[in-house]
């Protein structure tokens, strides 16, 4: 489940790239904040859902 939401967000961030439009920062914080959560539970060593 959460990669299956990472990967949304990584999509909806291309696409925040891509249009240019003002959610383009916003997007730019879920993705990160996707990113540190997949690495917290890398460096955890938590199983996957």
């Amino acid at each position: 489940m959460l990669w299956f939401i990472f990967f949304i967000l990584l999509i909806l961030w291309v696409l925040g790239m891509i249009s240019g439009q003002v959610l383009g920062g916003f997007l730019h914080i879920l993705l990160v904040v996707a990113i540190a959560v997949v690495l917290i539970r890398v460096i955890q060593g938590r199983r996957p859902l």
